[in-house]
């Protein structure tokens, strides 16, 4: 991995690797549970990450052996239960960077689940363009189990992704899932080995790291954008869309995109634009 000297924090590590850049939640000793101060390092962090240059894909992980154990339960509903002003500001930059600031990160992003994940990590999960577990994580909604119910993002985030049946089950009962379940009702895009995960996921990373960067932000703003649009609207804007797109990268996706496969340098069912001058 490549240089982060810039990125300095105590809750999180930065790398940078061909293209891609790997975000890594780093209080191992506390499962990678979300702290006050972890919710301010990773918004200064997603910030400065949306015009990094060295950073085409986001992948998101967990230090040591978790993803995210969700929320730090002592640092959030103890220590700052006599503080309103602190929970306050910890509450909103928590759910801001998980509900929004991730979901609209202007470049592709993947969650690489691990290992634990639960409760409040499941928005980081599901604010990730894509998501990768290990088939032996251990995944679950346990608010349930002390009380409490999936606040904050989280139950809205789990409206987006889940069928009601599978969220239902796993809200009410606090059931732990592993990676392979979490896979099969689609709350992550698959499931592999432990041992192969990180290799996967960086592969994976730079295969769509090596897209046109305009081609890949439209792809995400046409599919989050235009959900609750109506049929109409959403023409419009697809319309509107593809003028910017068109604008940003110059017609590049006529004169090469469309040009090169029809001086059969490369097929795009087949394979990207990429390979074209390979």
């Amino acid at each position: 991995m490549g240089d982060s000297e810039r990125y300095d924090y105590e809750t999180l590590l930065v790398e940078f690797d061909d293209g891609v850049c790997l975000l890594t939640l780093n209080r191992p000793e506390k499962r990678n549970a979300m702290n006050p101060t972890l919710g301010e390092e990773i918004t200064d962090a997603l910030e400065r990450l949306r015009n990094e240059d060295r950073c085409r894909v986001l992948v998101i992980t967990g230090a040591g052996e978790s993803f995210c154990a969700g929320m730090d339960l002592k640092e959030f509903f103890i220590e700052l239960q006599d503080k309103p002003a602190e929970y306050d500001r910890a509450h909103r930059v928590a759910v801001e960077w998980r509900g929004r600031t991730l979901r609209l990160f202007p470049k592709p992003t993947i969650a690489m689940v691990n290992g634990h994940c639960f409760g409040g990590a499941f928005t980081i999960v599901e604010g990730c363009d894509l998501a990768v577990a290990a088939e032996d994580a251990k995944m679950g909604l346990s608010e349930i189990n002390f009380k409490m119910f999936p606040g904050g993002s989280v139950g809205k985030s789990m409206g987006n992704l889940l069928r009601p049946r599978d969220y239902m089950l796993y809200s009410l009962t606090g059931r732990p899932m592993t990676g392979q379940i979490a896979a099969d009702i689609g709350l992550v895009n698959y499931a592999i080995p432990r041992d192969k995960l990180r290799d996967d996921v960086m592969a994976l990373a730079r295969e769509i790291a090596d897209k046109d960067p305009s081609a890949l932000q439209a792809t995400r703003e046409i599919y989050r954008n235009s959900m609750d649009m109506e049929w109409d609207v959403a023409m419009d804007y697809a319309s509107s869309l593809q003028s910017q797109h068109t604008a940003r990268q110059a017609n590049a996706f006529r004169e090469e995109g469309i040009g090169d496969f029809l001086d059969k340098k490369y097929k795009p069912g087949l394979g990207g634009h990429e390979n074209a001058k390979k």
